[in-house]
């Protein structure tokens, strides 16, 4: 991208946030501390509260609605949820300056697109963005889409300009080709995240604090589902509910927990070998070949340090139990049935994906380890009660995708969000902490 000095042909150019939410303040702290003058806004109510949050800072510039802020702006970014953005688009896009270009920051850019195509005037470019990571995670070198969708070379030119002090690595796609994209790395990974946590809040368990979920793939686990717990339940909701695409892959993750798991509690195990083995060979390659000799992701002992476990719990005594892993093979069935190759998609990947293909990766590629998740899924009845709850829970989210609704999306999530708030704040650090050294250690690779 271009250098982040803003040129004498830009100056007084003026940049709009509709939206403060937690990327939106992200955008405005960082474009701002770039020396881009930022207009910006939320609801009216909210107005007093983020003057004195951004009074210190005169490069930000809040204003009581999207309309002023669509008055004044040369380019105008949308950071609302999906699931609304064809109502505030509808109420402020009129009011957008002549020529100016406008781009929206959600998940799942169906819905942006069509709101933009249907309210903003004519003369108005559109070129939309997606940051794919949280608002809490640097920006350098994380994937950044974005959307020539209707936009002059100029207009492009200067978007990328002013986005460019982000240091993030672009990828340039069209709007289709960012939703199927998105739905086949962020959706069904969710899916996975948000059944973990319902099974877990069903059997009134924090995975952390006993013996039975130790080591780095359980990690992974128990550290993401709490990252996912602790954000705003839209942010999954808009993604998975709205992207055309990720009805079937949710839908298919479901269908494929509930058959592994019934091949499991009838001990078909000739069957549930031959399935999971035939999907390992799809999604990884026969064992031999170039992609099945590359070098994997991770490496476990990075990822064994991060653990929410007390004290009194970690350590020699408390050693790692066996474990069916159902939701890693429920996930390369899932990929397999829909000829979904993750590694084609890592350069769009966000950091929770790459985590969760590279612990799914980890039990595939490791000689030994596989089998014995399969022998363990037939003879070992340890994790069963955990397993059905998580069963239920992927065809429960599965359901709510399928019916689009977005009430029943949100009262699921908030009464298992409630049960584990209490461990946010610590978790949300160890996760973060881990994100952070998976990427460095990637770096350093």
């Amino acid at each position: 991208m271009a250098s982040t000095s803003q040129p004498s042909k830009m100056a007084g150019f003026t940049v709009g946030l509709i939206g403060m939410g937690d990327m939106g303040k992200m955008y405005a702290r960082r474009l701002s501390s770039a020396g881009w003058r930022i207009m910006a806004c939320d609801r009216e109510e909210k107005y007093d509260e983020l003057v004195k949050e951004f009074e210190g800072n005169n490069n930000i510039h809040i204003l009581r609605n999207g309309h002023l802020v669509s008055r004044a702006s040369d380019y105008i970014i949308y950071s609302v949820e999906a699931a609304v953005i064809d109502r505030v688009v509808a109420q402020y896009g009129p009011s957008t300056k002549l020529g100016a270009i406008v781009g929206g920051q959600t998940s799942c850019k169906d819905p942006e697109i069509k709101a933009f195509e249907k309210y903003l005037p004519a003369d108005v470019d559109i070129v939309s963005c997606h940051s794919l990571h949280g608002p809490n995670v640097d920006a350098k070198g994380q994937p950044l889409v974005l959307i020539k969708h209707r936009a002059s070379d100029e207009s492009f030119a200067k978007v990328e300009h002013v986005l460019s002090c982000l240091n993030s690595k672009v990828v340039y796609l069209s709007a289709e080709e960012h939703d199927r994209i998105t739905a086949d790395t962020q959706a069904v990974t969710h899916a996975a995240f948000l059944s973990m946590g319902k099974a877990w809040h069903a059997t009134k368990q924090f995975p952390w604090e006993g013996t039975r979920y130790v080591g780095g793939i359980e990690n992974v686990k128990i550290n993401l589902m709490l990252r996912i717990y602790a954000q705003k339940w839209h942010v999954y909701a808009g993604l998975a509910i709205l992207n055309p695409e990720a009805h079937k892959q949710i839908a298919q993750f479901a269908k494929s927990t509930t058959e592994l798991f019934y091949l499991m509690l009838e001990g078909r195990a000739d069957e549930l070998r031959a399935r999971v083995y035939a999907a390992k060979e799809k999604v990884f390659g026969a064992e031999g070949s170039p992609k099945w000799e590359s070098k994997p992701l991770l490496r476990d002992d990075v990822l064994d340090q991060f653990s929410l476990r007390p004290p009194e719990n970690a350590g020699p005594s408390a050693p790692s139990l066996p474990n069916n892993h159902l939701s890693l093979l429920a996930m390369v069935d899932c990929w397999s049935a829909l000829g979904i190759v993750p590694y084609d998609h890592m350069i769009c990947s966000t950091p929770l994906f790459r985590l969760w293909l590279g612990v799914t990766e980890h039990l595939f590629r490791t000689p030994g380890l596989l089998d014995e998740c399969l022998k363990v899924g037939i003879e070992d009845r340890t994790f069963r009660r955990d397993d059905l709850q998580f069963t239920i829970a992927a065809a429960g989210w599965a359901e709510c995708v399928g019916l689009r609704q977005f009430e029943t999306w949100r009262e699921r999530f908030a009464v298992t969000q409630a049960f584990f708030e209490p461990r946010f704040k610590g978790a949300v650090e160890v996760g973060n902490a881990m994100i952070k050294a998976v990427l460095a250690s990637d770096e350093k690779d």
